[in-house]
This record gives structure tokens, sequence and C-alpha cells, in this order.
């Protein structure tokens, strides 16, 4: 073989070499072309599919009315985010991009009956055409302070019902149960403690609610109170736990707040007397839990009151009693969560209604003598 053919079949073997290359190089990038054309067909596919089923109903099963605020001035994002936190919607995005898309617009404020069961065009109908709840037919005011058998007779009052079958109903093992299953993390098995008067004492929230039926249930009434106190105490998690407080304790403390404060005085101040108390061990001596304990309802309490064996006397016992002994308002439930700083371990309520705090017992006694007994 000459040189000049050596050349030339070199020449030829790299241009098969570069051609072979060049086919590698196409079937690589054919192959990557359609890598990312199915990665973006997939992409999109989920994105329908996904957008599809948050346009669906949140659950075409769930046909139980809520009522839910829509307030005055509240943008389309600020109505999305309250469909969501209350699970009418699915999404918040798809929701608004919904808005954006049909150029919906003239949302009005009000209280709205929507169910998780509706799509959104029925959702977004009602809010647009302020179509409201019906007429309510019965309004139950529940004030703070109240006991169980108080507002079963509030309960009774309204409904043209028994006071005493109510209070049954409120007790009845099977009812505490249902309504346990439908809020577990509220009422949880503390409620059972053997020294519990009453499981649902302290858990109906003090509020107005409004009904629509002529004669609602007493298991509509009492679900409507204890959502309320569950989402009341859903805003204050950390708050509970940073304090290490279960829902039962915190409503047991904020009893107390309730039953011992007027009108002028600040309630975390008392609060922070009762924890000044439990962290040096003594006892909060409060006599609201006394007249509990001895279920009667007075004006003054006496010295052979205080005797009184019951595990909710805090005279006789120390640290909390074994359950709330009334219904306590977000005023008292903040106390409870968030007392003052100070050591005061005293206090004295006047006649007048003003409270006064002392340090030391001889100062308290010399505000008693001063407020209290000059004064009988």
């Amino acid at each position: 073989m000459s040189e000049k053919q050596s050349k030339k079949e070199i020449l030829r073997e790299k241009l098969l070499e570069r051609q072979k290359d060049a086919k590698v190089i196409r079937k690589i990038l054919l192959i990557t072309t359609l890598v990312i054309v199915l990665i973006a067909g997939g992409l999109a596919l989920g994105g329908y599919f996904y957008v599809k089923s948050a346009l669906q109903p949140y659950n075409p099963e769930d046909k139980k009315i809520r009522k839910v605020e829509i307030p005055i001035g509240s943008s389309v994002g600020g109505i999305a985010s309250i469909l969501k936190d209350e699970k009418i919607i699915k999404d918040e995005k798809v929701f608004k991009y919904y808005i954006k898309f049909r150029n919906e617009a003239g949302f009005q404020a009000g209280t709205y009956e929507l169910s998780p069961s509706m799509t959104i065009g029925q959702i977004v109908n009602s809010i647009k055409t302020g179509k409201i709840m019906q007429e309510v037919a019965v309004k139950i005011t529940l004030p703070e302070g109240k006991q169980l058998q108080q507002i079963a007779g509030i309960i009774a009052e309204k409904t043209g019902q028994s006071q005493d079958q109510v209070f049954k109903t409120l007790n009845d093992k099977a009812f505490i149960k249902k309504m346990q299953d439908l809020y577990p993390e509220l009422l949880t098995d503390e409620i059972y403690n053997a020294n519990i008067r009453y499981p649902l004492e302290g858990y109906l929230f003090p509020a107005t609610f409004s009904f629509y039926e002529e004669k609602p249930g007493i298991e509509k009434i009492v679900t409507e109170m204890l959502a309320k106190t569950d989402k009341v105490l859903s805003q204050y998690q950390q708050d509970m736990a940073a304090k290490k407080l279960t829902p039962h304790k915190l409503l047991t403390f904020a009893s107390l707040v309730e039953e011992e404060a007027t009108e002028k005085v600040d309630r975390d101040k008392i609060a922070s007397v009762f924890y000044n108390r439990i962290k040096i061990g003594m006892k909060l001596q409060t006599d609201p839990t006394v007249l509990y304990a001895k279920g009667e309802h007075k004006a003054k309490v006496y010295t052979k009151d205080l005797k009184t064996e019951s595990p909710y006397n805090t005279y006789t016992n120390e640290g909390l009693p074994p359950g709330p002994i009334a219904n306590a308002g977000v005023i008292s439930i903040e106390a409870a969560l968030k007392p003052a700083q100070t050591d005061f371990l005293y206090f004295l309520a006047t006649s007048t209604g003003d409270v006064i705090f002392t340090k030391t017992l001889d100062q308290h006694n010399r505000e008693k003598a001063r407020y209290i007994t000059s004064q009988n």
C-alpha cells in the first residue's frame, strides 16, 4: 500500500468515526428531547388533574351547613383564605385563578350558609348575590361564668324543653362520648376523671349561638357550643404548649379567673396570684371553688364553708380543682395563658368592685380589716 492510499484510508476511517459520533449525538438529543417533552407533558397533565380536582367540591358527601363570615372589605385572597380555613374549598390559588379567569366581582360581606359539598361556582354565586342565611329562629346566649346547670336552664327556656331533661342529656355517657368523637382534641379523657362532677362543665363557650330551625335539638346546640370552644382554643396552641396546659387544665384555670374577676379587675393579675401560689406549693384558697363544692350560689362564704369536703375545695386541696367550675370567656383564657408578672400572693375584692392585690398575709389582713370588716 502506497503512502497516498494509507492517508486516504485514515481519512476515511476518521470520517466514519465522525458519522458514528454524530449518530450517537443525534440519538442522545432525540432521547433528551423526548424525556423533556414527556416530563413537561407529565407536569402539564398532573397540573391539569390537580386543578380539576381543586375545582371539585371539598367533600361531595359532606352536606353539613357551615356558617362562614365574610368581613366587610375582604379581598379575593382574604375570601379564599377564609373558605380554605373553613374547609369549603380545597385550594386558595385555584380559587383565585378561577375568579380571575371568570372575571368575577361584586362579592358581598355577610354570614353565609355554605357546605363542603358545594361547587366553586355555587360558592361564588352565593357570595356574589349576597344569598345569606335564612332568618334566625332561635338565639341562645351563654354569658361568661355560667355553670352547666344554669346553661341547661338557658337551653331549656329557649327551646321549650325541660331543664331536667336537658341537664340529664348533657351528662349522658353516650351523648358525651359522641361529642368526644367529634372533638377528640378538646374533650380528652381528662373529663372522665373520677372526681369530675360534670364532664362538660366549662366546655360550652360563652357566646351567642343562632339556629334556623324552630326547635333545634340538644345535640346540634351543644355541637355548636363545643365547636366554638375548639376554635377559640386552637388559636392558643403555642401558648398552651409553653405553659404546659392541656385544654382541660386551661379551661379549669380560666374558670377560676372568671369566677373571681369583677368588671374592674385586671384578670392577668388574678392569674398571676394563682401561678405564684402554685409555684410555692400554696393552696389557691379561692371562694368560688368552695361554693361549687357545696353546689350553692350565695354572696358570702363563711369559715365553716371552707372545711367542705370535696376535691373541688381549694382551701383543703393543693393545685387546681379536678375540672372547670364554670365557662370562661376569652379574656379569662388569655389571662390564664399570659398572667401578669407580679409578686402578689393575695387579692381582695371590695364592695365597689375594686380588687386590692398584696404580697403578704399581714398586708392582706390589713386591707381586709379596712375594706371588709369595717363595712360589715
